[in-house]
C-alpha cells in the first residue's frame, strides 16, 4: 500500500511539473504590447474612436450637396376628359431628382468642428485606456519576480531549516542531543514547509493575472527581470507634464467644451439652402409638360425660441469652467507624482542598500550561532531564532528590490513615458 501511495505521489508531482513547463513565458515588453493589443477594455477605446470618426463623417455629410431620386406611378379612375383627350392619363409616371445644396450652414460648420475635437478627445482616451492597462500589466509582470524570490527565500529557509533538523534529530538518535531540540527544528521545518506553498501560490495567482490582462488563454510568467529606461534628471517638470497622456485627455476635452462656447453665436446666424429639382412625366397629360424643373432658395434666420440659445450658451460655458478647473488639478496632480516618483525611486534604492546589508548580517549571525551549536555552546532555540531573522531579512531585501522596481516604473508612468 505504501509503494501503491509513494507511486501516486510521484506520479501526481510529475503531471504538476508538466503543467508548471507548459506556462508560457514573455518577457516585460512583450507582456505590456499584449495587452495593450487585446485587453477588452483597449478594443471599447478603439471602438469609441471609430464611433466617433462615424458621427464626424455624419456631422461633415450634413454640410455637403445632396442628390435624391423619387420615382412615382400614379393609376387613376375615372379619367377625366376634354375633347376626347385625357386631361391626365388612368397611369402616368413622375420622376423627380432633387439636388440640395447648402450655400450657407454656420451651425452645420460649426457642428463638424464640434465632432472633429470629440475624434481627438477619444484618441485621447483609447491612450489613457493603453497607459492604465499597460501599467496594471507591468505591475503585475513585477509581482511574479517578487513571488518567485520569496519562493527562492522560502525553499532556501525551509532547506536550512531540514538541514538543521537532520542534525539535531541525529545528536538525539546519538544520545548526545535532546528530544526537544530535534523536534523544535522538525517543527521548523514544518513551517517553513508552510510558507513555501503559500509563496508558490502567490507566484500562480501573479500569473494568472499576467494571463488575464495580456489576453492569454491561460497564465503568463515573466521570462527575465524588467530594465527601465529612467528619464534624464535635467528634463524641465513642466514638459513632463505636458506629455502625459491623463493630461493630453484633460487638455483635448478643455478644448473641444472652448469650441462649442465658442461656437455659441452662430447658432444666430441665417442659413441659406439652394434647391433644384427637374421632374420628367410620361405620358404627360393635356395640360402638362413632360419635362420641368424648379429651382429655389431657402433662407431661414432664427428669430425667437424662449431662450433655448441663451440657457445652451450658459451650459456651455459651465462645461468650459468644468473642464479648466480638471485641467488645473490633472497638471497638478501630475507635477506631485513626478516630485513623489523621484523621491521614492531615491527612498527606495537607499532602502534597498540597507536591507541587503541586513541580509548579509542575518546570514553571518545563522553561519556563527550554527557553529556554535554544534559546539555545544548554545542551543538550537538561538540557532532557529537566527534561522528566521535571516529568512525575514532576506524576505526584506526582496520586498525592497520589488519597491524599487515599482517605483521606476512608477516615474516612468508619472513623467509620461510609459508606455512608449
Amino acid at each position: 500500500m505504501r509503494k501503491v501511495l509513494l507511486a501516486i505521489l510521484c506520479s501526481a508531482a510529475g503531471v504538476s511539473a508538466a503543467g508548471a513547463q507548459t506556462i508560457e513565458r514573455v518577457t516585460f515588453d512583450e507582456a505590456v504590447r499584449r495587452a495593450i493589443a487585446s485587453h477588452p477594455t483597449v478594443q471599447r477605446a478603439a471602438a469609441d474612436i471609430l464611433r466617433a470618426e462615424a458621427v464626424l463623417q455624419q456631422t461633415r455629410a450634413r454640410s455637403l450637396p445632396t442628390v435624391d431620386f423619387e420615382l412615382a406611378t400614379n393609376v387613376i379612375d375615372p379619367v377625366t376628359r376634354f375633347s376626347g383627350s385625357a386631361i391626365i392619363p388612368r397611369t402616368q409616371t413622375v420622376t423627380t431628382p432633387s439636388i440640395g445644396v447648402p450655400l450657407i450652414m454656420p451651425v452645420r460648420w460649426a457642428e463638424r468642428l464640434q465632432a472633429a475635437d470629440q475624434v481627438l478627445v477619444s484618441q485621447r482616451v483609447a491612450e489613457d485606456v493603453r497607459r492604465q492597462i499597460a501599467v496594471a500589466t507591468g505591475q503585475a509582470y513585477l509581482t511574479i519576480i517578487t513571488q518567485r524570490r520569496v519562493v527562492e527565500l522560502n525553499e532556501r529557509a525551509r532547506d536550512n531549516a531540514r538541514a538543521h533538523f537532520d542534525y539535531a534529530n541525529q545528536r538525539f538518535q546519538g544520545g548526545v542531543g535532546s528530544r526537544l531540540n530535534a523536534i523544535r527544528a522538525e517543527q521548523e521545518v514544518s513551517a517553513s514547509e508552510a510558507r513555501v506553498e503559500e509563496a508558490q501560490l502567490g507566484v500562480r495567482r501573479a500569473q494568472e493575472a499576467l494571463g488575464v490582462l495580456a489576453g492569454a488563454d491561460g497564465p503568463l510568467d515573466a521570462a527575465a527581470d524588467a530594465a527601465f529606461a529612467l528619464p534624464p534628471p535635467g528634463t524641465p517638470d513642466a514638459e513632463l507634464v505636458d506629455g502625459r497622456q491623463d493630461v493630453r485627455l484633460v487638455v483635448a476635452r478643455e478644448s473641444a467644451a472652448a469650441r462649442r462656447a465658442a461656437d455659441a453665436w452662430k447658432e444666430y446666424l441665417p442659413s441659406m439652402t439652394a434647391l433644384f429639382t427637374p421632374q420628367v412625366i410620361a405620358p404627360a397629360g393635356l395640360f402638362a409638360n413632360s419635362r420641368s424643373w424648379r429651382a429655389s432658395v431657402l433662407f431661414t434666420v432664427p428669430l425667437f425660441d424662449a431662450g433655448q440659445r441663451r440657457g445652451q450658451t450658459r451650459e456651455r460655458q459651465a462645461m468650459v469652467d468644468v473642464a479648466r478647473a480638471e485641467r488645473a488639478e490633472a497638471k497638478r496632480q501630475a507635477g506631485s507624482d513626478i516630485r513623489t516618483a523621484r523621491e521614492a525611486v531615491a527612498a527606495t534604492e537607499r532602502a534597498l542598500a540597507y536591507a541587503r546589508r541586513a541580509a548579509e548580517q542575518a546570514q553571518e549571525v545563522v553561519r556563527i550561532t550554527d557553529i556554535a551549536f554544534r559546539e555545544g555552546a548554545t542551543t538550537n532555540i538561538e540557532v532557529i531564532d537566527a534561522q528566521r531573522s535571516a529568512r525575514d531579512a532576506e524576505t526584506a531585501a526582496a520586498i525592497a528590490e520589488d519597491a524599487v522596481r515599482r517605483a521606476q516604473l512608477e516615474l516612468l508612468t508619472a513623467t509620461g513615458r510609459f508606455p512608449q
